[in-house]
C-alpha cells in the first residue's frame, strides 16, 4: 500500500483560496488513482474530486465544481487540490486518499488514505 500524507490546511477567510498537498510513499504513485475527501461535523464523508493515474481524467462534486482543481505531479509523487473562492461550507477536514488501479467513477472506497488537514473557513 502507498502511505499518504496532507498538508497545506490552515484558516482562510470566505473568497481566499489554499492549495492543499498529498505526499505519497513508494514507487508505484503513478498506479494509482487519486481523490480528495471531506468530513466536516455531523456530516458523512463527500468526494470531492478524482483524478486518473496519469492525471488525464478528473471528475468533482457539483458542490466544489468550478472552485476547485485536482492534479498530480507523479514525479514528485504529490497530488494537489487547489481550492478557490472558499465558502464557509467548506469548513472540514480534508483527506487525500489512493486506490490501485483505473479510476471507478463515484467510488468511495479507496484503499489508502491519509491522516487528514483542517480547512476552516471564516466568514
Amino acid at each position: 500500500q502507498v502511505q499518504l500524507v496532507e498538508s497545506g490546511g490552515g484558516l482562510v477567510q470566505a473568497g481566499g483560496s489554499l492549495r492543499l498537498s498529498c505526499a505519497a510513499s513508494g514507487r508505484t504513485f503513478s498506479r494509482y488513482a487519486m481523490g480528495w475527501f471531506r468530513q466536516a461535523p455531523g456530516k458523512e464523508r463527500e468526494l470531492l474530486a478524482a483524478i486518473t493515474w496519469s492525471g488525464a481524467v478528473t471528475n468533482y462534486a457539483d458542490s466544489v465544481k468550478g472552485r476547485f482543481t485536482i492534479s498530480r505531479d507523479n514525479a514528485k509523487n504529490t497530488m494537489y487540490l487547489h481550492m478557490n473562492s472558499l465558502k464557509p461550507e467548506d469548513t472540514a477536514v480534508y483527506y487525500c486518499a489512493a486506490d490501485l488501479g483505473p479510476l471507478r467513477v463515484g467510488a468511495t472506497d479507496f484503499g489508502s488514505w491519509g491522516q487528514g488537514t483542517q480547512v476552516t473557513v471564516s466568514s
